[in-house]
């Protein structure tokens, strides 16, 4: 199952690919070092086969939704760890 985004949310790298794919008329294969872990970027739009483009530093390449993962929901998860919920105990 692939993850959704929206057009224009920001996203952070989690885990990288043996290499990425510019996200061109013509892609071109690059090697991972282009982006690096935890390099935050912005959905440009969704392609065939579960891929987003995604606009980074150093320019837009096309990411499987299994190495990338919305920051909105990294910050929210963040945000639990540090305040967990109050249980309510009679």
């Amino acid at each position: 199952m692939s993850k959704e985004f929206t057009i224009g949310e920001r996203v952070k790298v989690i885990a990288l690919p043996r290499y990425v794919k510019t996200a061109e008329p013509m892609p071109m294969l690059r090697p991972p070092d282009v982006i690096q872990l935890g390099e935050e970027g912005i959905i440009l739009d969704r392609r065939p086969g579960g891929y987003w483009s995604v606009r980074f530093t150093k320019g837009a390449f096309l990411m499987d939704s299994q190495y990338i993962e919305s920051v909105n929901r990294v910050s929210h998860m963040a945000d639990i760890s540090e305040n967990p919920p109050e249980s309510s105990s009679s």
